[in-house]
């Protein structure tokens, strides 16, 4: 089985436990495969570099729950050929849907509302992490 996980599921199984968390750790016990691309690794990095991460990982003592080298190193990253536009409302959404296209991934795993809505995308289901949890 090949997910993509968005950004937002990247950075929140990176430092809290969660439904975020078993999904990585099933990917680090390679029960499934987590599909990537260089720019979701660029945003990924990018978001946890902001201040504001910055600071709330230090006001809560957070520590890195799980190695970003680690989460990029157990990924088979790709290089989307094929572009959308399908995400109006938030554009820059559609590397995901081009990262799981290109990784024929079965599963797109996010938070984020603009993808939820779509439910499915030429036969990728998209759903919450806890949804993709119960089915596995």
């Amino acid at each position: 089985m090949k997910i993509v996980l968005d950004t937002n599921i990247l950075v929140s199984g990176t430092y809290w436990k969660g439904s975020s968390d078993k999904i990585i750790e099933l990917v680090d016990k390679g029960k499934i495969e987590l599909i990537i691309s260089k720019k979701i690794i660029s945003e990924y990095y990018n978001v946890i570099n902001r201040d504001e991460i910055i600071d709330k990982v230090k006001e809560k003592s957070l520590i890195l729950n799980k190695s970003v080298s680690k989460i990029i190193s157990n990924s088979i990253i790709v290089e989307p050929l094929e572009k959308f536009d399908i995400i109006k409302g938030d554009p820059d959404d559609n590397m995901i849907l081009e990262c799981a296209i290109e990784g024929k991934a079965d599963y797109i795993i996010t938070n984020d509302n603009h993808l939820l809505e779509i439910k499915e995308f030429k036969q990728i289901k998209i759903m919450a992490p806890e949804e993709f949890l119960g089915l596995f």
